[in-house]
């Protein structure tokens, strides 16, 4: 299958005043486009700061990141924001929607940042939402719906711009459940669809829902190992 996301000998260190601390200490990892990969580890293993790196929220401080046949891992803030909206869906755990808009222009945004025209945008909202279910709750705000409606929006918005990979940070976390299976249902569903999705948990009832998972500690893969 395509490599989607090739990353060779990656690490990150931060610096605190005079000490440096290492999160990543030399990840190496290929996902094909397709794959339904879960990213597990105890607190403090290097899996956030593994998943803002695979987002292209943060660079490493070296190695490489290939992210479908372009190396990221070197570019500057104003590409990797265009790489974020074109190539990356987010779903987050608190699902980050903004509580002044409905949940048809929440789902719009990224639209919006790519430059779609209104008509367009507004067909393809509604469409995704449709998808999820919420086809119904167009006009609603973030407050009027359940933990696990407002998790469907977001999901909805992550898919909107048809992006190469489905990035999710405990997207049950908050959430029953029975919203919770909901929620890795429509996952499911996605993968099925040929989407490549990458769940960062600490749960491994959600872990088990894909199809390799990936151990961290120490900030590194446990014992060199995908299983």
């Amino acid at each position: 299958m395509e490599k989607l996301i090739l990353i060779n000998n990656i690490t990150k260190e931060y610096k605190m005043g005079k000490i440096t601390v290492p999160a990543l200490n030399g990840i190496d990892l290929e996902i094909a486009a397709g794959d339904f990969i879960a990213i597990m580890g105890p607190s403090g293993s290097g899996k956030s700061t593994l998943m803002h790196i695979l987002g292209c929220l943060d660079t490493p401080t070296s190695g490489d990141y290939i992210l479908n046949s372009e190396k990221v891992s070197a570019m500057k803030r104003n590409k990797l924001a265009a790489i974020r909206n074109r190539e990356i869906g987010f779903v987050f755990q608190t699902f980050n929607l903004l509580p002044h808009l409905n949940i048809q222009k929440n789902v719009e945004l990224p639209l919006m940042y790519s430059g779609l025209g209104k008509k367009q945008r507004i067909r393809q909202a509604r469409k995704v939402l449709d998808e999820v279910g919420l086809s119904d709750r167009l006009r609603h705000k973030p407050s009027e719906l359940s933990g696990g409606q407002r998790q469907r929006v977001a999901i909805a918005r992550a898919i909107v711009n048809e992006p190469a990979i489905i990035l999710a940070d405990e997207p049950t976390g908050n959430l029953d459940t029975t919203s919770g299976n909901d929620i890795l249902g429509i996952f499911s569903e996605l993968h099925s669809q040929g989407h490549t999705i990458i769940i960062v948990t600490h749960d491994k009832a959600v872990a088990d829902r894909a199809d390799k998972v990936i151990s961290l500690v120490d900030g590194l893969i446990s014992n060199g190992n995908i299983s």
